[in-house]
């Protein structure tokens, strides 16, 4: 067996400080809030003390975002505009390794995730909406698109850098300005990108960035003079969102949660679709909406696949998430620890066959091994609710239609996958699920000028491509 000796990334490539502050109005001030403590979750230290908004904090942060939308960022030409946005985003590529390391302390996931993946993603989504922003009259969205005004967004723990890309991008490309909420849990990136946003010179009032719990995002989506609500998070939370906007004319957009079925069929190619399978899951330790957490596999190949499968996740490497040969890091916290173990419980005491990888866990920090369970059956927990961990459920199937059946026999539906060789199934496939994003003989592929965004449960809006834009334009 290989042995792979530690290659650790410096810690102090992230410039750490000891203390941050919230972005208000182009500059950095203390909140009115309770400050927090954000966690190193691979170590359980604390690595920053981050200041929090309070209620009155967020009138300010939206009122100094109407300021700038009514005065210069509304009225600027789209051309100008598109400079501002270009300059952050050539300035996030040249900071990447900075923000990376401070992704994979804060977050947990690996470096090599952050590095490869998160930040090059974000960086890529500010040069797309950044071209944009002189052609939306040629969107094909409709005459004369304007932009909505006032945008509150709140983002989650699962990719904090890259979920504000996301939101910021599109909405300051279309001309809105913004308040922005990250995670309580995971602020430290959004901050660093608000000083990005700083030197790009970016007009103060712009972009507002206000960490804090529940209470600072719902006191932002109730806030009268916000014109445009974007949430991404648990479909608990989207709900409340939805109810409370519900009546007040606000554009509501929503990515919440999944189950995702990956499909696997009999003419697939096995160690290919591992290979896609193992990333579908197990891709920054399961905390992905749109994680392949259900696979179906035909009966025929189903005993061959998993043999396969258990091989190949027991070479995952799960520990140091500065270390560079690391394939799986820590669980962002311990509350989230606590979920995925209670529902893996209720797996083992439902009856259904569990595997462990026999990977090795540092004995400090929220860590959790790689886990497969057979013979799930469509009642279980573990096949009808979002883990949002490293553990995989499989079932099985005899025909194409009872494999759509299944797939289907969710509330959610953000995404699938189709393992095949024949075009014409996939096409087939593809056709009747109900899902925003099917990938084929792949998973988990994002590219800005793709839309994302799911159906039932998992939300409605897209978020990226041509279609995303629709979201933060009068049209």
């Amino acid at each position: 067996m290989w042995e792979y000796a530690p290659a650790p990334e410096s810690r102090d490539i992230a410039n750490l400080k000891p203390s941050y502050r919230m972005f208000l109005d182009g500059e950095f001030v203390e909140g009115g809030g309770e400050p927090l403590k954000t966690v190193n979750p691979a170590t359980e230290e604390v690595l920053a003390e981050v200041s929090t908004a309070s209620k009155s904090d967020v009138d300010k942060a939206v009122k100094a975002a109407r300021r700038a939308y009514d005065r210069v960022w509304g009225r600027m030409p789209g051309a100008e505009r598109a400079k501002y946005i270009f300059r952050i985003a050539r300035m996030v590529a040249e900071r990447s390794r900075e923000l990376a390391v401070l992704e994979s302390l804060d977050n947990g996931k690996p470096i090599k995730e952050s590095r490869d993946v998160d930040v090059p993603t974000a960086s890529a989504h500010f040069f797309y909406h950044a071209g944009w922003a002189d052609k939306l009259d040629y969107a094909g969205l409709g005459p004369d698109p304007r932009p909505l005004g006032v945008a509150g967004q709140v983002i989650p723990w699962n990719f904090p850098l890259l979920m504000a890309a996301w939101k910021l991008a599109p909405a300051l490309a279309c001309g809105n300005t913004v308040v922005l909420k990250p995670a309580e849990t995971t602020p430290l990136t959004a901050l660093v990108l608000a000083d990005i946003i700083q030197q790009a010179d970016l007009p103060p009032g712009v972009v507002n960035i206000l960490p804090g719990a529940g209470d600072v995002g719902a006191e932002l989506v109730g806030h009268p003079d916000i014109d445009k609500v974007a949430f991404t998070g648990s479909t608990e939370v989207g709900k409340l969102i939805q109810c409370s906007v519900a009546g007040t004319g606000k554009k509501l957009t929503l990515e919440l949660g999944g189950k995702a079925a990956n499909v696997v069929f009999d003419d697939a190619p096995l160690d290919q679709a591992v290979e896609g399978i193992v990333n579908g899951i197990f891709f920054n330790q399961g905390h992905v909406c749109c994680a392949g957490s259900r696979l179906l596999v035909q009966e025929s190949v189903a005993d061959e696949l998993l043999d396969k499968l258990h091989t190949r996740i027991a070479t995952l490497r799960v520990g140091d998430p500065l270390d560079k040969n690391t394939d799986v890091g820590a669980i962002n916290s311990r509350e989230q620890l606590t979920k995925i173990a209670e529902l893996v419980s209720s797996g083992e005491a439902e009856g259904a066959e569990k595997w462990v990888s026999p990977c090795p866990l540092p004995d400090k920090g929220f860590f959790f091994a790689p886990t497969v369970f057979a013979g799930v059956s469509q009642a279980m927990r573990i096949a009808r609710e979002e883990i949002f961990g490293p553990v995989l459920s499989v079932l099985t199937f005899r025909t194409p239609d009872e494999a759509v059946a299944k797939a289907n026999n969710t509330p959610y539906g953000l995404s699938a996958g189709i393992w095949t060789d024949k075009g014409s199934r996939i096409l087939w496939m593809a056709d009747r699920l109900r899902a925003g994003v099917v990938w084929a003989n792949t998973f988990n592929r994002f590219d800005p000028t793709a839309p994302f965004g799911g159906y039932q449960e998992s939300g409605f809006g897209r978020e990226g491509g041509r279609q995303g834009l629709e979201a933060y334009l009068d049209v």
